[in-house]
């Protein structure tokens, strides 16, 4: 057993690309020695921005070899009635590379076949490899690729060198003109030289010495290390930014750390632009002092280490100043700017092309988030008025100047310029929270106009697109319509909001009348199945079993909190070693409604025409839990009322054991079916039993 060692030295790499890649690079070399049957241990991936590296342990040095059998000509084709071969069972042997007299007859569904095993011969790991590597170089996903010199190989940036090492020996390939060897390089400026590899485990080590750390896990501590201690240095803390920090790891290879100073004049200017400015067009770490200031400073980590890193700070700060001098001056020009102009100017800005404007949507998202504050709190109350506000300026920003240099602080600035304008708290924090929740996990809005406002929104967007045919198919999504129906149903149950989704969505749909010439109803149905299949997802990924899920989502995902109450409960109950008779059971009742024929089944049960105790039992029980689960359900006691429905398991199966259904007498079996699609009815408000696996 020995260790593989595959690098692959480039031109600077973009910090964004490389750990993508290593997963990338390390599946793929993994699954080809897998494939081709070469024993191998872990993998440990290394990297920076010059190299993509990879170490796998105890690789055989040989592949396995493998007996197949490989499947001939009938037994009749190949042989005569005397057991002599003929031509057809010769040529079959030559093929196989095995003697006429080596040849099997095996018995198959189809008749006797002529048979031959056949050991596939061993190979070496590196002839293997040789040709696998640089085939798995042309396969690493990158963003974009690209090619230099007249070569017709294509890669995230140009090759300089691949180091190729099964133990002490090169596994020898081109890529272009690259002959991989055992050479590799150190930092481009602390030891540019040539650096022999004789074994693979001298790989990390020879590197640290040449001034690279390759380990990403080891770069990364040591860049945090010398951040935290340079801002204690400098009397603050670096603000916590973990993004910033794997993105700055990838940017060098010995992360060489330097503090800088701004003029505290740029102070003005809110602490969110100055630090998307240090932080999206520099890299630069923010600091602040015990009490969460911002100070007047920045920390920078080089690619090496200058003998006078004075110089180097202060060519930081010129490059800095530069920056917050353009957001200062974009900054005062928005605080001279009324908010209102910024909504009329979103006239000419294209929300989308069949939908209209951003400020046609603003006025749409406004009257929903008024139906939603009507449907939440008291109508016309203080809550519709926040709502209304919030909605009118949510987009104000984006035409503010700040907003356009800085694209990610949308809602921030919108916040930050009502916060200045003097609208309500609540408004003012509403316009930041309604693009919440941003990403897949993210924070949802916190206040209660924050939450209303991003329904509306998102709900404007869903509903718009499909009312002009916009509808997300297979992995197609551009308007990131699922994310924003997810966000949708997250707010709407962890605020456990009561009103109706189908009327939400029935709302919001009529706001596109001018818009659409899609049958609205059809509209309305086919977002609420989208919804709906959103909640099944969440739910799904939240643990929950898929036919419990399906059980409840197909009765009704109306109203959105109950859905998880309902999924909670039934999940909980089916845990119960009780439980899958008591599903048969009911499963029992649905089926035979549904295959039942009777076109006329009474709405009410005649207790006159009851013949066994069983059924004027069955019924008592019925009527008795029938009031106790319409309660339960009322008041979301959702565990008790699927107990109460529970209750009814012993009376079900004496029904079944003692009464014949469909009796032939037709007004005996229409009252039976009518006690039983009673009962269908009282616990397919619940789920549909049906669909639940026992």
């Amino acid at each position: 057993m020995k260790t593989l060692l595959f690098e692959i030295g480039a031109e600077e790499i973009p910090a964004g690309y490389i750990e993508p890649a290593l997963d990338a690079l390390s599946s793929q070399v993994l699954k080809k020695l897998t494939d081709a049957r070469i024993g191998h241990g872990s993998a440990r991936v290394f990297g920076t921005p010059r190299r993509l590296a990879l170490e796998v342990a105890d690789v055989a040095e040989m592949q396995e070899s493998v007996t197949v059998e490989v499947m001939g000509p009938p037994e009749k084709v190949g042989f005569d009635e005397n057991g002599a071969p003929k031509v057809p069972a010769e040529k079959f042997a030559e093929k196989a590379g095995v003697a006429v007299g080596e040849l099997k007859i095996k018995e198959t569904p189809k008749g006797r076949y002529l048979c031959a095993e056949v050991t596939e011969p061993a190979l070496e790991t590196p002839k293997i490899l040789a040709d696998a590597l640089p085939e798995i170089m042309t396969r690493i996903p990158f963003p974009k690729t690209m090619k230099w010199g007249s070569l017709h190989v294509a890669f995230a940036r140009p090759v300089h060198w691949i180091v190729a090492l099964l133990g002490e020996t090169v596994i020898p390939f081109t890529f272009g003109d690259i002959e991989s060897g055992n050479r590799t390089y150190g930092h481009r400026f602390l030891s540019p030289e040539a650096i022999e590899i004789r074994r693979p485990d001298e790989y990390a080590d020879k590197l640290r010495e040449a001034g690279v750390i390759a380990d990403l896990d080891e770069r990364r501590q040591m860049l945090v290390t010398a951040v935290n201690q340079v801002a204690a240095e400098m009397g603050g803390e670096i603000l916590p930014d973990e993004a910033l920090v794997d993105t700055v790891k990838n940017l060098v290879e010995y992360p060489a750390v330097v503090a800088g100073k701004f003029d505290a004049e740029f102070l003005e200017v809110p602490d969110e632009v100055l630090i998307t400015a240090m932080r999206e067009h520099q890299k630069y770490f923010a600091v602040a002092d015990s009490s969460g200031k911002l100070m007047p400073g920045f920390i920078v980590a080089n690619n090496t280490r200058a003998k006078d890193m004075s110089l180097v700070a202060t060519g930081h700060e010129r490059v800095l100043r530069a920056r917050l001098s353009d957001a200062q001056f974009f900054f005062r020009g928005d605080a001279d700017t009324a908010m209102e102009a910024w909504v009329e100017k979103l006239k000419k800005v294209l929300f989308q092309a069949k939908l209209g404007s951003v400020h046609e949507k603003v006025i749409r998202v406004r009257q929903l988030a008024e139906y939603l504050a009507d449907e939440i709190g008291p109508e016309g109350g203080d809550l519709k008025q926040k709502a209304s506000r919030a909605a009118w300026l949510c987009k104000a920003d984006l035409v503010s100047q700040v907003v356009i240099e800085f694209t990610k602080l949308q809602g921030v600035m919108g916040r930050i310029y009502a916060g200045m304008a003097g609208e309500d708290a609540e408004v003012a924090t509403a316009i930041e929270e309604h693009y919440r929740p941003t990403y897949s996990g993210g924070p949802l809005p916190e206040t209660l106009t924050g939450a209303i406002v991003a329904i509306a929104d998102k709900m404007d967007s869903i509903c718009g697109c499909f009312s002009v045919g916009l509808i997300p198919t297979g992995g197609a999504d551009p308007y990131a319509l699922r994310r924003q129906g997810i966000g949708v149903l997250q707010i709407l149950h962890e605020k456990g909001f009561s009103f109706s989704l189908t009327g939400l969505i029935e709302k919001s749909v009529s706001l596109f009348a001018d818009k659409s010439d899609r049958d609205a109803g059809e509209t309305v149905a086919g977002v609420y199945d989208f919804l709906k299949n959103r909640v099944a997802h969440i739910l799904e990924d939240e643990g929950f079993s898929r036919d419990v899920i399906v059980a409840v989502a197909d009765v009704t995902v109306d109203h959105v909190p109950h859905v998880w109450d309902r999924v909670g409960a039934l999940e909980k109950l089916k845990a119960e070693p009780d439980f899958e008779p008591l599903a048969i059971a009911f499963k029992r009742i649905v089926n035979i409604i549904r295959k039942s024929e009777v076109g006329d089944i009474p709405d009410t049960v005649d207790e006159a025409l009851f013949e066994d105790a069983t059924e004027s039992g069955l019924y008592a029980a019925f009527q008795e839990v029938a009031g106790k689960v319409r309660e339960n359900l009322v008041r979301g006691a959702f565990d008790q009322a699927l107990l109460d429905i529970a209750s009814l398991k012993g009376p079900v199966d004496r029904f079944f054991d003692d009464v014949m259904v469909m009796a032939e007498d037709e007004k005996l079996r229409n009252n039976r079916l009518a006690l039983l699609r009673q009962m269908a009815e009282m616990f397919g408000q619940f789920a549909d039993f049906s669909k639940i696996s026992t």
